[in-house]
């Protein structure tokens, strides 16, 4: 009934396999990739030929993590899985695009590929498992589709390179323990497709050793499911490039003059005006038959494409003016908005990012149900990006794929900089509003939103500054690095290779490329390239800000406070009740965690304060021979009760109240009376023994011991 195809390696500490023909029959290729025990199905289907007039490649990939995978169930009144999480939404983009340049170009067949968790063993992670099935299903699938290609996760521990870290070993990198990195890498047998990365201020010859050691390590990947082709493979599509060299010819005489004017103009709007009537100029040129041509937009962006690359890989300026290791004019302003906490104004070029920090308390922790189980985060990073940042009219709500990928990659520039919880023990919002773009408005959002937390005063251990870096690649070999990219040298060009980092070393690293790969030596010079503009954008940085400022007014002021583990019962009290009443008398915010520590928030340091004390009264230990202010709760025949540290009472013996015989303590004493006290010591049974007569009640002052008497 099955026709069942396994392979299997030992990969790094753990064996790596692929099956098919078992599951999911109908798709056009299904694979069932299993590292250790964690498991990843990925299904690929894909149209037999497209739609009518359609000049795009409808590639979906979906990423979707079931909580039946670690035995969970999910969180939320649904019971269910909902909508994407971020960690679904960026491995989907993960491993969209490393597998969308190596389609065969011309088919724009629509693709769609699913990749579910099935079993999450809670030490492999599943994003380079998935990878590695989207993969393998592909190159089964008859797609044309030119790979396979593989992927691999490093780490960097002790100066050593480590493959596929598990779970935990990543976690430490969060808290920014001896492990530095968490690499991705996607590639083919030849060359690097993806690097995706967050690190801890690596050198460049270091992040270039890991990728080097992540493309190694993925080789025998590869293998694997070329072998697995080898006996399960379908046959390929019959699909043929479109043939349009007349088409363009006809494009290329009707308007290369008038398009290569356009290209020509510096400033962007009056540059994208003049592209866009220099094709509506060709297309009023063109017959019936050549404006109903589906590959009309192909040959349009070829002539684009030509006019750009062909000046710049030629020598001549880029098209607003500049050679290609120059960064753009920076402006870089701080306390832009006066009620927020802190706020920057990031201008390169044409893209403009406002960023705005936001200081909370341990209440506003973010709260993440994984398969991995549930965490909270106290960094947030949230980026947007409105229509009309690119002078455009569409479609403004809630963020999308572009918006989440960006957010990350500048939230895992920034965290490596972050203070220690334990030192800065605020929840910090960041939001980056992209109000101007025209090329890497995420590095815009690192450098604006470093500036930003520094003008909250959060105490970074470095500024950050980030750069995008672009590529351009003949056929020849020729090819051109260029430094600071706009807009439609992304979109022409061959490569985005973002980097990120402070004056020490890279916290970011990010490439994507549009064609089959680029050599060690390119990436050698991009990041060699991109150093240097970091360097002048930290420098243009620090003529706005150079060190944390001082804490708005507006801002919660936080206080931590240490207590041992066994006292916190009684901090929290019965149902809550305790710290309730703290919350209500002091007005702070009061939050504990079972390690002990408390943190008290108010913009009223006199609440703090008040919080502190009440705090302090219940876990502190009173100590003898201090003196204390109480209250008389209670009078018997043989002394008076106070209550003189917290909830704590002690007996005052009627022959320590004063230097004189009493009848009765009610003599000098009435219940509720203040009165100064000193503790002596605790009985054989561990009761509290007090004197007053020792202490002048005036002053508080301890009286001599001859005095006393």
């Amino acid at each position: 009934m099955f026709n069942i195809t396994k392979k299997s390696i030992q990969w790094g500490e753990e064996t790596l396999t692929l099956e098919t023909g078992k599951v999911a029959r109908q798709a056009d290729g299904s694979v069932i990739a299993t590292l250790g025990e964690t498991s990843v199905m990925a299904n690929v289907t894909f149209a037999k030929e497209a739609k009518p007039g359609q000049d795009f490649f409808p590639l979906t990939v979906h990423y979707v993590e079931k909580y039946y995978a670690a035995g969970k169930v999910p969180g939320g009144f649904l019971k269910r899985e909902a909508r994407p999480s971020d960690k679904e939404t960026l491995t989907s983009r993960l491993i969209d695009r490393p597998i969308r340049p190596l389609f065969v170009e011309g088919f724009k067949n629509e693709v769609l590929v699913i990749c579910t968790v099935l079993s999450h063993d809670l030490v492999n992670e599943p994003d380079v498992v998935a990878l590695i099935a989207a993969s393998a299903a592909l190159t089964i699938s008859g797609a044309p589709f030119m790979g396979p290609i593989a992927a691999a996760r490093v780490g960097y521990s002790n100066g050593e390179y480590v493959l596929n870290p598990e779970c935990q070993d990543m976690e430490k990198l969060r808290e920014n323990a001896e492990q530095r990195l968490d690499l991705v890498v996607a590639g083919t047998k030849d060359a690097v497709m993806m690097v995706e990365s967050e690190a801890y201020e690596l050198t460049e010859a270091e992040m270039l050793g890991a990728v080097k050691f992540a493309h190694d390590s993925l080789q025998p990947v590869i293998d694997l499911i070329i072998d697995l082709a080898e006996d399960a493979a379908k046959e390929p599509f019959d699909f043929q490039p479109p043939d349009y060299s007349d088409l363009y010819a006809a494009v290329k005489a009707a308007g290369e003059t008038q398009m290569r004017a356009a290209f020509a103009l510096r400033d962007k709007q009056e540059r994208v005006a003049a592209i866009g009537a220099a094709r509506d100029a060709i297309k009023a040129a063109l017959t019936e038959e050549q404006l109903s041509n589906a590959n009309l937009g192909s040959a349009l962006k070829k002539l684009e494409s030509s006019i750009l690359r062909g000046d710049i890989i030629n020598g001549s300026p880029r098209v607003d003016g500049r050679d290609t290791k120059t960064v753009r004019p920076i402006v870089a302003e701080t306390s832009l908005l006066p009620r927020t906490h802190g706020s920057s104004l990031f201008t390169r070029g044409e893209t403009q990012s406002l960023c705005v920090t936001t200081l909370g308390t341990g209440d506003d922790e973010q709260f993440i149900d994984a398969l991995t189980g549930t965490s909270k985060s106290s960094f947030l990073l949230h980026y947007n990006f409105p229509p009309y940042s690119v002078g455009e009219v569409g479609r403004f709500g809630p963020p999308g794929r572009r918006e989440v990928g960006h957010g990350k990659l500048a939230w895992r520039a920034l965290q490596a900089v972050l203070p220690a919880a334990t030192d800065f023990p605020y929840t910090i919002r960041l939001v980056s509003e992209i109000t101007e773009s025209n090329g890497s408005s995420s590095m815009a959002t690192v450098c604006g939103g470093s500036l930003s937390m520094m003008d909250a005063g959060v105490p970074l251990k470095a500024p950050v500054a980030g750069v995008a870096m672009g590529l351009i690649l003949e056929d020849d070999g020729r090819f051109a690095v260029l430094t600071d990219i706009l807009g439609d040298e992304d979109h022409l060009g061959d490569m985005d290779f973002k980097v990120a980092g402070t004056e020490a070393g890279i916290t970011s690293l990010q490439m994507d490329i549009k064609v089959a790969g680029i050599t060690f030596e390119i990436m050698e010079q991009a990041l060699a390239q991109a150093k240097d503009a970091r360097m002048h954008i930290m420098g243009e940085m620090a003529k706005a800000l150079t060190a944390p400022q001082g804490f708005s007014q507006y801002a919660p002021k936080i206080e931590t406070m240490q207590v041992p583990t066994d006292k916190i019962r009684e901090v929290i009290g019965t149902g809550g009740k305790v710290i309730r009443e703290i919350v209500e008398v002091s007005g702070a915010k009061v939050d504990i965690n079972d390690d002990g520590v408390i943190k008290i928030a108010s913009s009223d340091a006199e609440a703090i304060k008040k919080a502190y004390d009440m705090i302090y009264s219940i876990v502190a230990e009173p100590e003898v021979g201090k003196i204390y202010t109480g209250k008389v709760v209670k009078l018997v025949d043989f002394g008076a009760f106070v209550n003189f540290f917290g909830k704590r009472d002690g007996l005052v013996h009627v022959s320590q109240i004063e230097n004189r015989r009493l009848n009765h303590p009610s003599d000098v004493l009435k219940e509720g009376q203040e009165v100064k006290v000193k503790l002596l010591g605790f009985d054989d049974r561990g009761k509290v023994r007090l004197a007053m007569k020792m202490v002048d009640q005036e002053t508080g002052e301890e009286i001599a011991a001859e005095q006393a008497e």
